[in-house]
């Protein structure tokens, strides 16, 4: 069984606070985050197949990818303002399908006990619209079913 994803996200708010526990170390997690290989093989519904086209991870890089499935394809972009290796990614996140509305990510790494490690990401969105919609397309199934796609990685000892 997975642990639990938990998207607090609070009516009214343009905000999502979302966590989740992993049965890995945190560098392995920091990893499957930095590494675009590794990222496009977890990130997305299990069903969506991911194309890196940039990555320049680090503070001030960027980054596109590509999801397609039996319906479309979805293309993502953002900007990372800051990586510290193990600890934190600050990032930009934008669906081009609703382009000129951006979120801004808050991603921290946190090393727990026996090895296992802890997710929390601060998402804020331009508007409590923009959330909504998110939330609306199957936001939590996205993140919950490419969490489950990390576990199985950093499982495999990826």
């Amino acid at each position: 069984m997975s642990n639990p994803l938990t998207i607090d996200a609070v009516p009214g708010t343009s905000y999502a606070d979302i966590t989740r526990e992993f049965d890995a170390p945190v560098e392995a997690l920091f990893r499957a985050h930095a590494d675009p290989a590794l990222f496009a093989q977890w990130i997305g519904p299990g069903e969506e197949r991911t194309e890196v086209t940039h990555w320049d991870f680090r503070s001030g890089g960027g980054y596109r990818f590509v999801q397609r499935d039996a319906r479309g394809e979805y293309a993502f972009r953002g900007v990372f303002h800051t990586t510290r290796e193990n600890e934190l990614i600050i990032q930009t996140f934008e669906y081009e399908g609703w382009p000129d509305e951006v979120s801004m990510d808050a991603i921290r790494f946190e090393a727990l006990l026996d090895g296992r490690s802890r997710l929390v990401d601060h998402s804020v969105f331009s508007t409590i619209e923009v959330l909504e919609n998110m939330v609306a397309e199957g936001m939590e199934r996205g993140m919950r079913e490419g969490y489950e796609k990390l576990d199985r990685m950093l499982a495999a000892g990826v």
